[in-house]
């Protein structure tokens, strides 16, 4: 059983962008609506500090203003900060269970993918966290590149094991 558990876990350490769910805790419909209401919160917030301004990621990429560079270095510090903590004081989630955040390997792949992904922010103005605050917002266009994401990602889904590591 311990050979299993660590072939699980050497395979999970050489798999890139994988997200496992190993959570036993089933919600209800309505336990879940916190995530929601949360999530109209977090939209709000992306509206009123501009995260969403497809002229605000465009003064970004021609370095014309520190904003969205200000926003985005805020939160890798916060997220830094945050999984200090958690692995520091094993913090559990809400639900009592262990996080655990296994080490990832680099790859030049991320390099590629991380060029493809800021070539399209660049171009569409959107990158897929606000995509949805956009769309609330009113921005009816961002549906197109909402597909084109959704696409992307099952193309690269469908296409992964013959991709060059």
């Amino acid at each position: 059983m311990e050979d299993y558990k660590e072939f699980k876990d050497s395979e999970l350490r050489h798999q890139d962008a994988v997200c496992v769910n190993e959570s036993e805790k089933k919600e209800s419909f309505f336990s879940n609506l916190k995530y929601l209401i949360v999530g109209i919160l977090f939209g709000i917030v992306f509206v009123k500090a501009e995260i969403i301004s497809w002229f605000r990621i465009q003064e970004m990429f021609r370095l014309q203003s520190f904003h969205m560079y200000g926003i985005i270095g805020s939160a890798v510090t916060v997220g830094a900060i945050s999984v200090f903590l958690i692995k520091r004081f094993n913090i559990k989630t809400l639900g009592g269970e262990e996080i655990k955040i296994e080490p990832k390997s680099f790859n030049k792949g991320q390099i590629y993918g991380g060029l493809m992904f800021g070539i399209g922010w660049a171009m569409t103005g959107a990158c897929p966290g606000p995509l949805y605050a956009q769309l609330g917002y009113g921005a009816t266009v961002v549906i197109v590149v909402l597909l084109s994401a959704i696409l992307g990602t099952w193309v690269y889904g469908k296409f992964r094991d013959k991709l060059p590591h």
